[in-house]
């Protein structure tokens, strides 16, 4: 989906790691939410207390993911999934375009 329709969105940025992240929430009528973003190239550790869908819309970028051994390389249009109560890592290589959905 390129776009999103009848949704609120909050106007104050959700900034991290001295705005080098940044992101604004999107709220739905049924109750769930997402984030919109940019990365600059840098390394990010994340918590998440919620499961998440990570889709990158454009960018390069490693990412480690919780239990796993190895780095998986995504390039362009990816996406992952986090499990809740978790952390994982980011490498991110060039300007980064992203989606956040948070899964209850």
């Amino acid at each position: 989906m390129s776009e999103f329709k009848g949704v609120t969105v909050v106007k104050k940025a959700n900034v991290y790691f001295d705005g080098k992240v940044t992101s604004r929430t999107i709220l739905f009528d049924d109750g769930s939410r997402k984030t919109l973003g940019i990365m600059l190239p840098g390394e990010y550790e994340f918590n998440t207390a919620d499961a998440e869908i990570m889709e990158i819309l454009s960018g390069d970028l490693d990412v480690l993911l919780p239990g796993e051994d190895s780095w998986k390389t995504i390039k362009g249009v990816e996406s992952f999934n986090i499990p809740a109560n978790s952390k994982f890592q980011l490498k991110v290589k060039s300007l980064t375009d992203y989606c956040c959905s948070f899964v209850k």
